[in-house]
């Protein structure tokens, strides 16, 4: 693990950090040198991830949270600058759904659920981390949306809830943008195409995951670690002056 690199001497807090793009954030960026807060609500999955950085050099700890409940978020935040004295980055990648559903059957609470992971979630750790940061004059906050956010896709048809949820992620993250630019804090979104995560594997079968790969200009579906070298990109000092962007990791499958 590599104690000198682009992130080194910075630490992260990446939330749902137990699978899928949160663990392949964290552990690139720990490969980076940083100090990484392995955050999910399943405490066993964020330490395998904690244990398998550590075991390569890195320096991370494990950390449970429920990201859409404030107590929660306040918690984990004031453990990380116990042990680390910062935050430096913020990596927002709690999301996802569970089921398709058309309007006509989509109950309130599965939209407030849908809605409070993807976008409550990273209000409440932004909030919880914004006065270090702004306090610093450094920071650099980062959220996963998706595709979905960004538009309707006619190959790869996403549940409401969750498309409106990231959608709301890249609004919010434009408008924090604007407000604590001036302390020196960026504040940008990843919008990932489909991705073989393990979430995605399983709501999506395998004929909708073949037909979305040949619809995609690029006939491919991104892999976890391009979303990785993404945030990495936007988490180093090469983005310092991007703010307010929300870049597309897709093969081209939403082209705006």
């Amino acid at each position: 693990m590599a104690t000198q690199g682009r992130l080194a001497g910075e630490t992260a807090i990446v939330t749902a950090a137990g699978q899928g793009l949160g663990e392949e954030i964290s552990k690139r960026f720990a490969r980076e040198g940083a100090n990484i807060a392995v955050v999910d609500i399943n405490l066993a999955e964020a330490q395998r991830v904690t244990g398998e950085i550590t075991a390569a050099g890195g320096s991370a700890i494990a950390l449970a949270c429920d990201a859409t409940k404030k107590i929660d978020v306040t918690a984990m935040v004031d453990t990380v600058l116990k042990k680390w004295g910062t935050v430096d980055i913020l990596v927002n990648a709690a999301g996802g759904f569970h089921q398709f559903a058309p309007i006509t059957e989509i109950a309130e609470d599965a939209w407030d659920r849908v809605i409070n992971v993807n976008l409550k979630s990273a209000f409440l750790c932004a909030q919880a981390v914004a006065k270090t940061m702004m306090e610093k004059r450094k920071g650099r906050i980062i959220s996963i949306s998706s595709g979905a956010g960004v538009g309707p896709n006619p190959y790869a048809p996403s549940y409401l809830p969750y498309g409106a949820g990231k959608a709301g992620l890249i609004g919010f993250s434009k408008l924090l943008a604007r407000d604590i630019g001036e302390y020196g804090v960026t504040v940008n979104t990843i919008a990932p195409g489909t991705t073989l995560t393990p979430r995605v594997r399983k709501v999506r079968d395998a004929a909708s995951i073949e037909r979305i790969k040949s619809q995609n200009p690029m006939k491919t579906l991104v892999e976890p670690e391009d979303t990785a070298a993404a945030a990495l990109f936007l988490a180093s000092s090469d983005a310092r002056y991007i703010t307010g962007v929300n870049l597309n990791v897709n093969a081209g499958n939403i082209i705006v």
